[in-house]
């Protein structure tokens, strides 16, 4: 699924991303608001983790829509 359909959808797909990423709060997925940087960025700083694995993550999570 491209990033723009993921955008688009966004409310709907809030819930897998909590199931993704629980560890983000709700008032961090609404500001996220479907823009792939700032997840990325959200990513990395709650988990520790380098801009390349965020962004493994992200497009693993993306297939899984597919």
């Amino acid at each position: 699924m491209s990033w723009n359909v993921i955008e688009g959808n966004w409310k709907q797909l809030k819930g897998k991303v909590k199931e993704a990423w629980g560890e983000l709060t709700d008032d961090e997925i609404d500001q996220i608001a479907g823009k792939r940087d700032i997840l990325l960025g959200k990513i990395q700083e709650k988990y520790g983790i380098a801009q390349n694995e965020a962004d493994k993550r992200i497009r693993d999570f993306e297939n899984t829509l597919d």
